[in-house]
């Protein structure tokens, strides 16, 4: 296979090939698209031997520990999943062509709204080579040209990704295109690429997120960070929320759906802090805390939490807890310091669980239920292109349908308006 970055094409040239295979790639019928994604799915599996290989350059020379190696590290295992992630984004509903509403008018005009790809979606995300396979999944079967800009950090895995990608017969030339991350100028290219990119999806850090929402001239999903939280309630099965608490916060705690924060209520504060606290630090967490949970906390060590520790998205091994009066000053809390993503409150009481649903402004609300399955194929959609905090277009984990927009196709008979 040769090489995808190439230094002698330009991001301008790369942008441009997009476009021009979007009316290509939004020509193909669901059969076709279907097609292609299990043929891609096979030639993953097929090499994945020298996808493993080319991650190992990037863990060899990336510099990243802990959870962030982890992002960027795929095993045999997680091969196996992005293929039969897109194999299960073949097996979905094609939403191109759906149409939404249908009416007719008294002067006969029948009037249809339709789903349309979105055109051309440029993505900007750091590690985790699986989102190149997802987005390129979600986009292919949307009938969307897709540009990338992965981070320097996985250089080596995105490039041997695009490039099996690519090669797969029938594939319009340019539907997949890879820009350089050696350079930032070409993150400044793309965001300023209003007319030959219809959209920008950033993944990633709050500092990546905000800079592309405040610099792009092009439409942006904002994919927040995650700052989320539990609230453990008084009625709350305390069993449950140990399951619940080490599952958000330890099975894959660099991710954006991780718990960063633990509200615990403050009637069952003296039995249940000491208890999570003990069970989390057991679990190698750093824990940090308000005053009333170092002292609940006895001989477990807490470190005094800041006033910046509240707002902040660890993405590692840490967590922040906090003891409060009852579920109104957890919504506050909440309210106050999420980043609107995701959150999740651990009670048996059904008008606490209904209040905290309703009034926590995020995208995704859990009761009695970990928060790591705020995630697209967690919610059945196969793979997601992110999870979006922002209010218009979508909110929450989003794939096939919001990778669309729409038109309306009115058909007559000779109508003219008097």
């Amino acid at each position: 296979m040769g090489t995808i970055v190439n230094p002698n094409v330009s991001t301008r040239e790369k942008l441009e090939r997009a476009q021009a295979a979007s009316p290509r790639i939004a020509g193909l019928s669901t059969e076709q698209k279907n097609g292609l994604l299990l043929t891609m799915a096979d030639a993953i599996e097929t090499h994945a031997a020298e996808i493993l290989a080319a991650n190992q350059k990037d863990l060899n020379g990336s510099g990243v520990e802990g959870a962030m190696r982890d992002r960027l590290l795929l095993t045999a295992e997680r091969v196996r999943a992005m293929a039969a992630g897109m194999q299960e984004v073949a097996s979905l509903a094609d939403p191109v062509g759906e149409i939404i509403r249908e009416w007719k008018r008294p002067n006969k005009l029948l009037i249809r709204q339709v789903r349309v790809p979105l055109g051309v979606i440029g993505i900007i995300y750091e590690s985790r080579p699986n989102v190149t396979v997802d987005t390129v999944a979600l986009a292919l079967k949307t009938g969307n040209a897709i540009v990338l800009r992965g981070g320097k950090e996985a250089f080596h895995s995105n490039q041997q990704l695009v490039e099996i990608l690519s090669s797969v017969p029938g594939l319009p030339q340019g539907a997949i295109q890879l820009l350089d991350s050696t350079t930032r100028d070409s993150v400044q290219e793309l965001i300023q690429a209003r007319g030959l990119v219809d959209v920008i999806i950033p993944r990633g850090g709050a500092g990546l997120i905000n800079f592309v929402v405040e610099n792009s001239i092009v439409p942006v999903i904002e994919t927040g960070a995650g700052n989320c939280h539990i609230f453990v309630d008084e009625s709350a099965d305390l069993d449950m929320a140990d399951r619940i608490v080490i599952n958000a916060k330890t099975q894959r705690p660099s991710v954006c759906n991780a718990a960063e924060k633990l509200l615990v209520h403050e009637k069952i504060a003296t039995t249940y802090v000491p208890r999570i606290a003990q069970i989390l630090s057991s679990a190698g967490v750093d824990l940090r805390g308000d005053k009333e949970t170092i002292r609940l906390a006895g001989s477990v060590n807490i470190r005094p939490a800041g006033a910046e520790d509240w707002g902040e998205e660890y993405l590692r091994l840490c967590i922040a807890i906090r003891v409060v009066s009852d579920v109104e000053e957890a919504i506050a809390h909440i309210n106050r310091y999420s980043t609107r993503n995701t959150e999740a409150i651990v009670t048996e009481n059904e008008a606490n669980a209904r209040r905290f649903l309703r009034a926590v402004d995020s995208a995704t609300v859990f009761w009695n239920a970990s928060t790591r399955f705020s995630d697209g194929g967690e919610f059945g959609f196969g793979a997601e292109m992110g999870i979006s905090t922002q209010k218009l277009h979508c909110r929450g984990p989003f794939a096939l349908a919001e990778l669309t927009s729409s038109k309306y196709e009115v058909i007559g008979n000779g109508q003219v308006r008097g």
